[in-house]
């Protein structure tokens, strides 16, 4: 989710640069830097908001016509000045940007260390640039065909855009998986990773498809597959303001953010499933013994990451036989927990600094046990209290209600859960197997799933004048109704509230009135009869019912009101295609109910003190 722009013209570039890089301020960032060139290669980079960068660079003379910027969402390396974009080869003559992930990177710099190359990141990004200074020395080449030959030995996801002040009159753009737009105008060749920074100067833009690269000029722009075979595009012309530009189209940004959940699922789960079918967590640095002497495992956190938790409990004990206690991050430390050297603790935080669960990891590492952190936000305050870090992939979350950092969180933890049962012996080589192949048809079956957003908005206008509404589910599903349930009341405004469904009768049942609508979720086989028991008991009440079922079922479609399908796939990832219609119940809800999704009153982000 980093952002990119780029500028090759006959003004000077910095300002532009800078005035593009403001415009993707939106999607979140922890550092940022330019490069420009005017003979030489000129580049700044700084940690923190862009204005320390601005600060950088006041009174120095940057008059180049050509230049890129970047704002970084760290991934690999923390958010330091050495990390930050742009990133250069040995000779200082190359600069690159990079959004994305190199999942290759460590075996090329071995590769480029022995051939004499010297690093000065962390990152995987910096390899790309010395991976075409290497090209370029060998085959005397142009800086297209450099990176041509570069982006067919990179592996996994990125958006690249690459200068060479030896070739001032052009740049280099590639795309995998990662969007990136070009554009040109008179006199004038642009680069950008979102449509917003290039309004400016244009709106007739040239968004690249996956394996292409492009070469970018004064006025024109030529495009080539990875073949080096030159293809011809046509440019889209751009009808949005600025501020719908800058959610993609999108009314409001929580809506943007539950349609970005496919690219989430895949990019928290790519580089973790190696070629032989393993799970692969290079964060996670216990050997095997250690993992080994595990004797039981803690969930600590709050909110919605409490309620992935939740789901996550289900899976670490029916993938490594361990038992799992699950807690919130404020409660855990005053219930005097029972914690030593064989116990791990997951805290679980999408922002990485909520303060609850930053004090129950200290705790549990000051009674002697093994801390794991799963976090949005690399250089985080989590990042440094934990023994190990598990990175979700999910990108800046604007919209305060949490929806594809909790698809992330989800995800992430199942990979864990899994790399536990692999690690320890404790799962059939062939079900890991199957759910691992179950775990990445999920992107497509999210997708699935979006596409249902009429039956899920027609459901919204019928019910958006409730008062009250109820969730259940059971098992892992119960993880997915006390979500619903928060996601509706954070933003509607609505009394929701969310049970197990065997615990209805127990004293929610007593709610239950004609008006009333009761959400159930009816997926997962194991339980799949009770529910409709449970479901059969509120209609009786004359509640109204709107299920959460597979696919083609038609039991249960014969006792719903409104009916939001999804596809099947394994039980515990369930929670995973499950919540998705869910939040753009929410969403609508909010939206007939004339209010804003993206800032719910008296809420805020992340929750910083007790």
């Amino acid at each position: 989710m980093c952002g990119i722009v780029g500028y090759v013209g006959d003004r000077s570039a910095l300002p532009i640069l800078i005035e593009g890089m403001e415009r993707l301020e939106y999607r979140g960032y922890d550092s940022a830097g330019v490069a420009v060139v005017n003979g030489d290669m000129t580049v700044a980079r700084k940690a923190g908001r862009l204005s320390e960068l601005e600060a950088e660079l006041e009174g120095r003379d940057l008059p180049g016509l050509l230049g890129i910027g970047h704002t970084r969402w760290a991934t690999h390396g923390a958010p330091t000045d050495e990390n930050a974009h742009p990133h250069r080869d040995c000779s200082g003559k190359i600069a690159l940007v990079h959004n994305g992930i190199i999942e290759n990177h460590d075996v090329l710099k071995a590769r480029l260390v022995g051939e004499g190359h010297t690093f000065m990141s962390e990152t995987d990004t910096e390899v790309a640039a010395h991976l075409i200074e290497s090209i370029l020395q060998e085959r005397s080449c142009s800086l297209l065909e450099a990176v041509l030959e570069a982006v067919n030995v990179l592996e996994g996801a990125f958006a690249l855009v690459c200068i060479n002040s030896d070739d001032p009159d052009r740049i280099i753009v590639a795309r995998q998986e990662p969007p990136i737009i070009v554009g040109a105008a008179d006199g004038v060749g642009l680069v950008a990773s979102d449509i917003p920074a290039l309004l400016a100067h244009t709106r007739d833009v040239i968004p690249l498809d996956n394996r292409q690269v492009a070469e970018v000029s004064r006025g024109s722009v030529r495009v080539f597959d990875f073949a080096g075979e030159e293809v011809t595009v046509e440019p889209v012309h751009v009808e949005w303001n600025m501020e719908a530009a800058e959610k993609g189209g999108y009314e409001d940004f929580m809506l943007k953010e539950i349609f970005e959940q496919p690219d989430v699922v895949r990019d928290t789960l790519r580089g973790r499933v190696d070629r032989e079918g393993r799970v692969k967590l290079d964060e996670v640095h216990w050997d095997d013994e250690t993992l080994r002497r595990i004797s039981k495992v803690v969930v600590v956190a709050c909110g919605t990451s409490f309620h992935s938790g939740m789901a996550a409990k289900h899976s670490i004990e029916h993938y490594t036989r361990i038992p799992v206690e699950l807690d919130l991050a404020s409660e855990f430390r005053y219930r005097d927990p029972v914690l030593d050297e064989t116990c791990l603790v997951i805290g679980i935080a999408q922002s990485g600094e909520t303060a609850d669960t930053l004090a129950a990891i200290r705790f549990a590492k000051e009674m002697g046990a093994k801390v794991v952190a799963i976090t949005n936000v690399v250089g985080s305050s989590i990042t440094r209290d934990a023994d190990a870090v598990l990175f979700t992939h999910a990108g800046p979350e604007i919209g305060v209600a949490a929806t594809k950092t909790f698809l992330a969180q989800l995800v992430a933890l199942n990979l864990f859960a899994l790399y536990l049962a692999q690690q320890r012996q404790s799962m059939d080589p062939a079900k890991t197997a199957e759910t691992l192949t179950a775990l990445q048809a999920l992107p497509e079956q999210v997708e699935e799933v979006l596409r249902s957003q009429g039956e899920v908005h027609r459901a919204a206008k019928r019910y958006a004048d409730a008062s009250d509404v109820i969730f259940i589910g059971r098992g892992v599903g119960t993880a997915v109704a006390l979500e619903g349930a928060l996601k509706l009341k954070e933003i509607s405004y609505i009394h929701a509230e969310g049970y197990p469904a065997g615990e209805l009768k127990h004293g929610a049942i007593a709610l239950l009135e004609p008006g009333v609508p009761v959400v159930a979720v009816l997926t997962g086989a194991k339980l799949y009869d009770k529910m409709l028991a449970n479901i059969e008991e509120v209609r009786a009440r004359g509640a109204d019912t709107i299920l959460v079922a597979p696919q083609g079922d038609e039991r249960a479609r014969a006792l719903a009101n409104e009916l939001f399908e999804v596809p099947v796939t394994k039980p515990l990832l369930s929670p995973i295609l499950d919540t998705v219609p869910l939040q753009l119940f929410a969403y609508f809800i909010a939206k007939e109910r004339g209010l804003s999704p993206d800032k719910p009153r008296n809420l805020a982000k992340s929750v910083t003190v007790e």
